[in-house]
Parts: C-alpha cells; structure tokens; sequence
C-alpha cells in the first residue's frame, strides 16, 4: 500500500515537471528595423542587432533614450558592422554586462574603435560560421550562417587624417541560428540578399520562425524576401527592416502576398509587438 502511494505520489510531481517544462515561455519581441529581443524561459535576454534607439521603436522618441530604462541583456548579437545593426551595443553592455556574440574581426573592432568593454567579447562569445556557442548555461545555442551584405564600419578617426580610411573591415556579413531550450529555434538572416544555401539552413536547423530582412534597396526586396522563407521553410515567416526610413519598402504587402501564393505562413509584426511560444508552439 504505501509503495503504491509513493508511485502515485511520484507520478504526480512527475507530472507537475512535465508540465512546468512543457509550460516554458520564449518571448520575441520587436523593437523595429532589425532588432528582436529575445527572452528565454529562464529569464535571460539575447538582444539581436540591438539598436534600440531607431525611429520606429514605439518605448523610443526624439529626447527618450530607451537604453537607459533597459533592465536587463544578458547578450548581445550582431550580425555585421553597420551602424544600424551595431546600434546601442556599447551603451548596452555598458550599463547591463552583455557579453558580445559576433564574428572575432567585427569584435575587436568594436572594443577598439566603439569602446565595447574588453571584458564582455573574448573566446567564448566569438564565433564565426557554422560554428555553435554554447551560452546561458546551456539554455542558448548560437550558430552563425552566411549573409550576402558588406560589413564595414566607420571610422570615428577618419576626420583626424586625410589618409585614415572612412570604414574599416568589420569580418563577414552573417546571419544567426537562435536555438532556445525548451523553446523555439530562430533564424535572423542579418541584413542579404537571397541565395540557394538558406534552403541548407532551412535542412541544418529546422528553425520554427525565421526573421527575415524585406526591405529592398540595401537588402532582398518584399517579394524576394518571401521566396527567401519558402526556402528557408520555417513555421513562421515574419518580415523585418522595412519601413524604417523613407528609402526602404514602406508597404509589406508584397511579401505577404507572394508568401500566401507559396503556401507560406507569415505574421508582419508591428514595432513593440511580442510572440510568445510554450515550448516551440507560438501561444500568441
């Protein structure tokens, strides 16, 4: 009798385990432009091209700095050395102790010429592609994929020497592979144009939702972008870094159409908008 009472006992805080696990939330949410904040069911928070201070940002305005009512980043992502992708990284790190993903030339050129605290980007946040970090005590797995940008950075000695150079190397373009314990996998291509390998992407990682550069004139354009999901082939597709400024695509609406003619499934995000996953099902 009481061993039958010790298995249903046992069954039952299995069952609570379970169901605390399997009740596990990953909140996305986007800042706008290119930035997505990442919160795992653990709590840490991964900031991907974190400028957080862009026009679109709806927490932002003229004379708000959205940086200093941050509480919390526990990493930040970069994809390549624009200054929209760089965005508040310094501040960031600065102010909460992020440490810096990003390829090792982009890294350094940052603590050099962007004063990133050395201490927060060494060997075990630098990467480069199809290698994987291991971060947030095992909660996060970071992979890095090809991208097809530039990626230089400005120079903020270029003004003291005619010979100095206005932009300096920043490493590889690149995308990132997002994978969450207990939660979803996320791919952000960084800023590209399409290319037949993210269908490789799509095969490698089997990403549950794919944020996707739409915004044309500087990357792929709506329509492109949606054959870019087909490839790619995650759950969901959303469209990013559009609308920002007046010479990017203004209306999506071309993305979401030829996505539907593919058969795939989309979500346009507005600034400040959250998904929120239990487990790798998006709740909302």
């Amino acid at each position: 009798m009481l061993k039958k009472i010790l298995l249903i006992g046992l069954a039952a805080v299995t069952g609570l385990l379970v169901q605390g696990v399997s009740a596990a939330e990953t909140k996305v949410i986007w800042h706008g432009h290119a930035t997505f904040e990442v919160v795992t069911p653990k709590g840490k928070v991964l900031l991907i091209d974190p400028w957080l201070n862009n026009p679109k940002n709806p927490q932002g305005g003229e004379d708000k700095d959205v940086v200093a009512s941050l509480k919390r980043a526990d990493y930040v992502l970069i994809t390549h050395a624009h200054t929209d992708h760089i965005g508040d990284a310094t501040a960031i790190a600065k102010k909460t102790g992020a440490q810096l993903v990003a390829m090792p030339e982009l890294g350094r050129q940052m603590v050099k010429l962007k004063a990133f605290p050395q201490q927060q980007f060494g060997f075990s946040s630098m990467m480069n592609m199809g290698g994987t970090l291991t971060l947030a005590d095992g909660e996060v797995k970071v992979s890095m994929t090809d991208a097809k940008h530039s990626s230089g950075m400005e120079n903020p000695f270029a003004a003291d020497s005619e010979k100095a150079p206005a932009v300096v190397y920043g490493g590889n373009p690149a995308g990132f592979v997002v994978r969450i314990e207990n939660g979803p996998t996320i791919y952000h291509s960084g800023d590209t144009d399409y290319f037949g390998d993210m269908k490789l992407i799509g095969e490698r990682y089997r990403p549950d939702l794919a944020l996707l550069c739409a915004g044309d004139h500087f990357t792929m354009d709506p329509k492109t972008a949606a054959h870019a999901a087909s490839a790619v082939g995650a759950k969901l597709s959303v469209p990013m870094h559009w609308g920002t400024f007046p010479v990017l695509a203004q209306s999506i609406e071309p993305f979401v159409t030829e996505a539907k003619s593919l058969g795939v499934k989309t979500h346009v995000m507005a600034p400040g908008d959250t998904l929120v996953y239990q487990g790798t099902k998006l709740k909302k």
